[in-house]
């Protein structure tokens, strides 16, 4: 075997701290070596993966974290080959049931031969001891930086496409959101953040109100797989090709939910990057028109309450991260604003 590079984004003494034994596991050389040498997906073809390098990719403590792997591939009569895999871990438990949704959706026609170009990076296989699956890595950018190009339009209504595929892909989902769960959800994080800046707490504890009585008003669509966690950073482009990614929250919900929570990021980016809430509205307004004509079912004022629940929900976010503080007052704003209060 030839030598290893081992290259970590995040300092070594978080990984010291881990307890769970399987992510200390993954990123030894010997370890990784053999797990990888028998996963079916190189079994099957009578192909040896030799590892390269491993690089720890991202990590939060105490709950996941991101590998890369690269390989050299043999197989007999052929030229070696390069091959780059994703190993995503969750410190907690095996995520058997996210593996099962990615093969799924795969088998489904979201794969390498899909003549839409609409695809997930293709799933390799899983190693339930390390709690990990792994996906072949792919070529491309994120979304996010490219919608306020020249061809954010365009890519929007890509965007709508790919949600679309994945609401009639058919691929059951083991779990259900509905807009109380949503609620929910928004009440625990606002309700956090108004603990932690009481000079705010009146202002959070209407918008709650409000957003209860919006929610309250949606007509929701005949449910179906959603991805729940759709947003821009959550496709990679390459060319016209989208790759999608993070299935992780994958359930049985409203189809709005994912196009106004894709809505809102677009929201949140410009108001954070660009100076202005409202700099891409063309870009969400492409994004709105494309699905609504390709799912007559949805409503468009359950896109948009559900883009201002998740605007809503932003106030929070920008508290957790330093470089978005000084945007959380603009976002109480702007929430107020989409609420009438």
């Amino acid at each position: 075997m030839g030598s290893l590079h081992m290259i970590t984004k995040t300092p070594s003494t978080h990984l010291i701290n881990e307890n769970f034994e399987g992510v200390h596991q993954a990123l030894d050389r010997v370890a990784v070596q053999a797990e990888l040498s028998r996963l079916p997906f190189f079994l099957d073809e009578g192909a040896l993966p030799e590892l390269t390098a491993i690089r720890l990719n991202r990590h939060k403590p105490g709950r996941r974290c991101l590998i890369e792997y690269d390989l050299l591939v043999k197989q007999p009569s052929r030229e070696p080959r390069r091959l780059t895999l994703m190993a995503k871990i969750r410190m907690k438990s095996h995520d058997h049931s996210t593996w099962i949704v990615l093969n799924r959706l795969w088998a489904a026609g979201m794969n390498e031969q899909a003549g839409d170009g609409i695809a997930l990076p293709h799933p390799v296989g899983e190693i339930p001891q390390w709690h990990m699956w792994l996906q072949a890595k792919v070529p491309g950018v994120t979304l996010e930086r490219r919608l306020a190009g020249p061809q954010g339009e365009h890519l929007a209504e890509r965007v709508a496409e790919a949600a679309h595929k994945i609401h009639r892909s058919g691929v059951p989902a083991r779990r259900r959101h509905t807009m109380a769960d949503e609620l929910q959800i928004l009440h625990e994080r606002l309700g956090k953040t108004a603990r932690a800046y009481p000079q705010w707490s009146n202002r959070i504890g209407r918008i709650i109100d409000h957003c209860e009585r919006l929610g309250s008003r949606v007509t929701t669509a005949p449910f179906c797989g959603i991805h729940r966690d759709f947003y821009a950073d959550q496709i990679i482009a390459d060319n016209e090709r989208l790759y999608l990614l993070d299935f992780d929250l994958y359930c049985k919900g409203d189809p709005a939910l994912d196009i106004g929570n894709f809505i809102a990021h677009i929201t949140e980016f410009s108001l954070r990057n660009l100076g202005d809430a409202s700099a891409l509205a063309h870009v969400e307004q492409a994004l709105e028109a494309r699905f609504l004509r390709l799912n007559p079912g949805v409503s468009a004022q359950a896109i948009r309450a559900y883009a201002t629940l998740t605007l809503a929900r932003h106030i929070h976010i920008s508290t957790l991260f330093t470089q978005r503080r000084p945007y959380t007052q603009a976002l109480l704003e702007l929430t107020e604003q989409r609420l009438a209060i």
